[in-house]
């Protein structure tokens, strides 16, 4: 069995502290949504950038949940 892939694929119930970090990844990652969408022309473009936004806070929080 491999441990990487193991912890990856597993639950990660949120210990102390934690909730608070993924609150405050979350909410910056919505700020710069708001400002790309507010300043952007309606494109793929805009639409990839906000998914990006999207991937980068959710493997910022499974950083957090997988490795600490």
């Amino acid at each position: 069995m491999d441990p990487q892939i193991e912890n990856n694929f597993k639950y990660h119930a949120p210990k102390e502290g934690q909730p608070e970090k993924y609150t405050a990844i979350r909410e910056k990652a919505k700020e710069l949504a708001y400002l790309i969408d507010g300043t952007c022309p309606n494109s793929r473009e805009k639409s990839l950038a906000i998914t990006k936004i999207e991937e980068a806070s959710m493997w910022a929080n499974a950083s957090i949940a997988r490795n600490e």
